[in-house]
């Protein structure tokens, strides 16, 4: 069992940069799980940001922040983050992290974190 906390999210204008952190904890082992990033704005479906692989050698974005966002992660502090850059209002969303035990299994949920990017 993995327990997932986002933080991180917050206001900020166009054009600025947020980074979400996700913090695991429980006995499930960290490292063996793919992490990634959703988001859902209000009236639309959570649709998929990023993801990356157990020893973070391999990543991938969604095309609409491909070129602006990072994810990376620390498995010694059992942490993932997401780097966001030139952000736009159209990010604006609960951002919400994942673990999965491959590619396309989402096991695991974090409870959401809020970013809102002004025009």
């Amino acid at each position: 069992q993995v327990q997932l906390v986002e933080s991180g999210g917050g206001l900020v204008q166009a054009g600025g940069s947020l980074r979400l952190s996700c913090a695991a904890s429980g006995r499930s082992t960290f490292s063996r799980y793919f992490m990634g990033w959703f988001r859902q704005a209000p009236g639309k479906e959570r649709e998929f940001v990023a993801r990356i692989s157990w020893t973070g050698g391999s990543t991938y974005y969604a095309n609409s922040v491909r070129g602006r966002f990072t994810i990376s992660r620390d498995n010694a502090k059992n942490t993932v983050y997401l780097q966001m850059n030139s952000l736009k209002p159209e990010d604006t969303a609960v951002y919400y992290c994942a673990a999965g035990s491959s590619t396309a299994t989402t096991d695991y949920w974090g409870q959401g974190t809020q970013v809102t990017v002004s025009s």
